[in-house]
């Protein structure tokens, strides 16, 4: 049996957790969720959440990888009785999960891609681009959607084939520095316009009575998604972990990093979608329309909007890798006859095949809508609002009853690292009875909603 890889440095294990997790959900989703759920009041909701919630299933997740040397669907066969069950069918949803997230992400990732392209077009030729027809000759081609995904599910797969050392850390590692770069130059692009005021004052000023009963689960499902927790992505990563690794320490400093990037990206995102949009940005397709009808208006738009895409689109790509090395990992843990390679181009395949379905849904599927949403919405909000927090309360369960005394203490209470006995306490009662609360509580919420 091949020897497991392991991070090289912990650096390069915190640009590939935060290239993971920061994606497409900080830049694209973020904006509209927040939008619908209040504004200021979801955004401290989604802070608070992610520091009580997300961290805590975070480092759980990268200690079960790191005491197993697994992935979740090889952990399952180092557990036995009620716990294998409980685990089993915990870590078949999650890697179900992932695969059909990475489908319709794959789609979206492909739009990125094209307006990249496009704006690249433009600064050659010196003219400036037409977004509106852009994104409608887009969306009206699913062929060209599927196309688009098919070379963004390439780039991940030649780097997911070369492994941790090579593939993952590699070239991550030397994307993510770049993607901080732009975004830090963009957001100071963003605070010269006028609507920046406003803009701060609907993110950080909390009124709590734009709050609705779904914007719990919703806060939930964005900050399991932005974290990369639910989804066996960090047990994964955990995996590659070396002995003289301190895992709260490293669950504590993605968190951090990752919740940053989410608020420097509303200070990018939201000023340019209220000079555009008056402030309406529920619909997932307008930063597509707003951005670029911004960027044309501006005698380097072209240069401008190339280096937005492209930031954005290394996001997108570090988090499909992330994606694509959970699925690939499992599928070796399990099958271990099976090369990575063939893994990888199994994985590869069978998402392209799922990524039909988003990608056909703005144009010959575009009727089929419940309560105005389509089908790429009605994915995204089931997958990430319902099925991801239901996913996340079973690992929490289930790795509070997997997870060994011994092998929890030593990662908190190690005399050569940063030890706390209190934070020890107060993390396992966050795993084993705050989480699954929090997350009931959402649930109960919701349905009261639907109700009422």
């Amino acid at each position: 049996m091949p020897k497991r890889g392991s991070w090289r440095t912990r650096f390069g294990f915190y640009l590939v957790a935060i290239g993971s997790a920061c994606g497409l959900g900080n830049l694209w989703r973020f904006p509209y969720v927040v939008s619908e759920n209040g504004g200021g009041a979801f955004v401290l909701l989604y802070l608070i959440l992610a520091l009580a919630v997300g961290m805590p299933l975070l480092v759980a997740e990268l200690m079960i990888g790191k005491s197993t040397r697994k992935s979740i669907l090889g952990i399952t066969k180092q557990t036995s009785g009620q716990n294998q069950i409980l685990f089993r069918w915990i870590a078949r949803a999650s890697v179900v999960l992932t695969f059909v997230v990475l489908s319709y992400y794959a789609v979206i990732s492909g739009w990125v891609l094209h307006f990249a392209m496009q704006f690249f077009a433009g600064l050659v030729r010196n003219t400036t681009i037409d977004p509106n027809d852009f994104l409608r000759n887009l969306l009206g081609n699913g062929l060209l959607q599927v196309a688009l995904a098919s070379v963004h599910l390439i780039l991940a797969w030649l780097v997911v084939i070369k492994g941790v050392h090579e593939g993952l850390e590699k070239w991550i590692g030397n994307m993510m520095p770049l993607f901080v770069f732009l975004l830090i130059w963009l957001v100071f692009k963003s605070i010269s316009l006028d609507t920046f005021a406003n803009s701060m004052r609907f993110l950080f000023y909390p009124d709590f009575s734009k709050l609705s009963y779904s914007s719990l689960i919703s806060a939930l499902g964005h900050v399991f998604f932005t974290l990369s927790v639910g989804f066996g992505t960090m047990i994964t990563f955990g995996s590659y972990f070396k002995e003289t690794d301190h895992i709260p320490l490293a669950g504590f400093r993605v968190t951090i990093a990752d919740t940053v990037i989410s608020l420097m990206a509303g200070l990018l995102v939201f000023p340019i979608l209220l000079h555009q949009s008056q402030g309406r940005f529920a619909d997932p397709t307008l930063l597509f329309e707003a951005l670029p009808r911004l960027l044309t208006q501006s005698r380097i738009g072209n240069l401008f909007g190339l280096a937005f895409f492209i930031c954005l689109y290394i996001a997108a790509l570090g988090a499909s890798i992330g994606l694509f090395e959970v699925i690939v990992s499992n599928i070796v843990d399990r099958k271990k006859d099976i090369k990575r390679e063939k893994a990888a181009q199994w994985t590869g395949v069978g998402v392209l095949l799922v990524s039909t379905l988003p990608a056909f849904s703005s144009n010959f599927l575009r009727q089929f809508q419940i309560n105005g949403r389509g089908i790429l919405e009605l994915i995204d909000v089931f997958l990430i609002s319902w099925i991801l927090p239901i996913v996340a309360l079973g690992m929490s369960l289930g790795l509070s009853k997997v997870l060994d005394e011994k092998v929890m203490a030593a990662e908190f209470l190690a005399p050569n690292k940063v030890n706390s006995a209190a934070l020890y306490g107060h993390w396992k009662i966050a795993l084993r009875y705050v989480i699954p609360g929090v997350i009931i509580l959402g649930f109960l919420l919701e349905l009261l909603g639907l109700i009422l």
